[in-house]
């Protein structure tokens, strides 16, 4: 690449690594220290009482404390954080290896040479459309207790987490499970996001419970009526895709156990829809 090229892709291929927060003095050391390599790490912490504040500004992060709705609404507000073309949202429990990280690298360089010859011929007067990527998914490693696993929509488990920020919004009311929308096309990465799940099975009950409460707020606002059957055909319907058609059961009982414990936050979501 040419010194005239180089100079017009640096800031397409800067990216700030962003790490949404509460409460997450355990798990954030280890996550700020996977994010080295970025051009610039932010926090953006929705009211912690812990150490979380004071670990992200000791290792160097940007923080910014923005009162926490839903998640939609957290990672637009921190999109418009960033002074890179390009963003990566990692969770505090979530961490970058270092294969990853030279891949994101390798990829956003690419697509900065590509946006780069998009220009020049633009700007020389000739058709060039764009083919350049607006944002990739990731994979996510799941362990749950130390072990990884292999099926239940716990793997591959892509997450759309690197993004074009001129190109990339979300949805304010997908409170929950929440997927940027793009103008483009969207690639896939090789290497994963290593994900520490959950310290024990209360921790665990206890995010579902969040997560269908703001899932409840989403059917609502998307008018979903409720029916007594689906107390039963929902849980079923989710037990029977995570343990057979996501392949749970490679994962033996921990595979079934958690089928079983999802089918049962189903049923929580589903209860919940029936009270105005």
């Amino acid at each position: 690449m040419t010194d005239a090229a180089a100079r017009g892709t640096g800031f397409d291929a800067a990216v700030t690594a962003i790490v949404l927060t509460l409460d997450e003095e355990a798990h954030l050391p280890d996550c700020l220290r996977s994010l080295r390599w970025a051009d610039r790490v932010v926090v953006v912490d929705s009211g912690s009482r812990d150490g979380t504040v004071a670990i992200a500004r000791a290792a160097g992060a940007d923080v910014v404390t923005h009162p926490f709705v839903n998640y939609a609404r957290q990672r637009q507000f921190a999109l418009g954080l960033a002074d890179t073309r390009w963003v990566l949202f990692v969770d505090a429990d979530e961490r970058v290896s270092e294969a990853l990280a030279v891949e994101v690298r390798a990829v956003l360089a690419a697509t900065a040479q590509s946006t780069f010859r998009d220009d020049a011929a633009a700007h020389a007067g000739r058709p060039s459309p764009s083919s350049s990527q607006a944002g990739f998914w990731i994979p996510r490693a799941n362990e749950f207790w130390g072990r990884t696993l292999r099926g239940g929509g716990w793997w591959p488990d892509r997450q759309l987490r690197l993004l074009d920020t001129r190109r990339a919004r979300y949805d304010p009311d997908h409170g929950v499970h929440e997927v940027a929308e793009l103008d483009g096309p969207a690639g896939v990465l090789e290497h994963a996001l290593r994900h520490l799940n959950y310290a024990s099975w209360s921790e665990f009950d206890a995010k579902q419970l969040a997560y269908t409460r703001l899932e409840v707020e989403r059917r609502r606002a998307a008018a979903w009526r409720w029916r007594p059957h689906q107390l039963i055909t929902q849980p079923a319907r989710a037990l029977w895709r995570r343990y057979v058609m996501l392949g749970g059961w490679r994962d033996g009982w921990l595979g079934a156990r958690l089928a079983l414990r999802m089918a049962w936050y189903e049923a929580v979501t589903v209860a919940g829809l029936r009270d105005p």
